[in-house]
């Protein structure tokens, strides 16, 4: 496969290069793009440099099978024509094209099937967020068909980007010199403190973030679900965490619930409150899988169950979910008989 990385001096970026290789992705030529400031730097891989070129709308991406997008939704959008004109299929990070009616938005675990169709040659990987916890979901679904969702969401410094984290680092540094902290990732002060408002408030009182989370988890699952979130920021580095409430049709014991998420591609099970085990950001950082734990009765409802979930934003919840999205093409042939249909359309 042709591969290039669109915005890989950012976190996301960095953090292609390093699942494709822990993956053993099948690469025959990798291109790497950037803003004008990145151009020129150079990254290894597979114990080969490679060299930033500057984003252009030009042909570079003639000849690129797949191309994995995270620059922001302001890039995707105005290059998007650029990096499909010659038949790559772009996985794009940003929430550009999320709720497009043309454009699947994809999450393996769930809903991998709806990547075969793309008539614009995009795929948009969801929002961090709402990855994880469709990931717990959909095998409580599959039991018994959810009808309302309450999520509060602990979204660490990650989810702002490599500059965030840098800044709730010296933030932390400042604070205990006796210095006035630095604030510019987020609205406030992120050391020791937590900050309600991830995105823009919208007229509803919600934020972009926690509607993110209703309409995208309504397009992946193909259902109208109800969903309602809060979304948090804390001084976590990695991994976002979700306390989530779900009502189902019917009632799900605590038993069947554990059995069919420990049986769930993508999910580990760490509940054991006796012995204090449950998944916490620190320990799930850098983690494939997402992490569900403290899953109980909710005791205000006969059809409630509340669960903990931990994963990676940077990989689960962002570059290995793209991947993924690819692995599933190559997997059914997807290239193969694209390349067949086009051979069989031009004679």
């Amino acid at each position: 496969m042709n591969i290039a990385i669109v915005g890989v001096s950012g976190a996301v970026g960095q953090e292609f290069l390093r699942v494709l290789e822990e993956r053993n992705f099948p690469i025959d030529k990798l291109k790497l793009f950037g803003s004008s400031r990145s151009a020129g730097s150079e990254y290894k891989f597979r114990g080969k440099s490679y060299t930033v070129g500057e984003l252009q709308h030009n042909d570079d991406f003639m000849g690129i099978d797949i191309a994995f997008t995270s620059a922001g939704a302001g890039t995707s959008k105005e290059y998007a024509g650029t990096i499909t004109k010659h038949g790559a299929v772009m996985i794009d990070n940003s929430s550009a094209f999320r709720m497009d009616d043309d454009v699947p938005l994809v999450v393996p675990e769930v809903n991998p099937e709806d990547a075969l169709v793309h008539p614009k040659g995009i795929i948009a990987n969801p929002n961090c967020s709402t990855i994880q916890m469709v990931v717990v979901l959909k095998p409580l679904d599959d039991i018994s068909h959810i009808r309302r969702i309450h999520v509060a969401t602990y979204q660490s410094a990650s989810g702002a980007g490599a500059a965030a984290m840098s800044e709730l680092i010296r933030q932390h540094e400042q604070i205990v010199a006796g210095k006035e902290p630095t604030v510019k990732s987020f609205a406030h002060q992120l050391a020791f403190n937590v900050i309600p408002h991830i995105d823009v408030f919208l007229d509803n009182g919600y934020t972009k973030e926690e509607m993110k989370m209703h309409n995208e988890t309504r397009k992946i699952m193909h259902s109208t679900v109800d969903v309602s979130a809060t979304c948090v920021r804390v001084p976590a580095l990695r991994a976002h965490s979700e306390a989530v409430w779900v009502e189902t049709e019917r009632p799900i014991s605590v038993e069947e619930a554990t059995a069919a998420l420990s049986a769930a591609e993508g999910v580990i099970v760490e509940d054991s409150p006796l012995e204090k085990r449950y998944p916490m950001p620190l320990f799930v950082a850098s983690s494939d899988p997402v992490y569900v734990g403290r899953i109980r009765k909710d005791i205000s409802h006969p059809n409630g169950l509340s669960f903990w979930c931990v994963g990676d934003q940077i990989k689960k919840g962002a570059a290995l979910n793209a991947v993924q999205i690819a692995e599933y093409l190559i997997k059914v042939n997807h290239f193969q008989k694209h390349v067949h249909r086009n051979v069989n359309s031009q004679s």
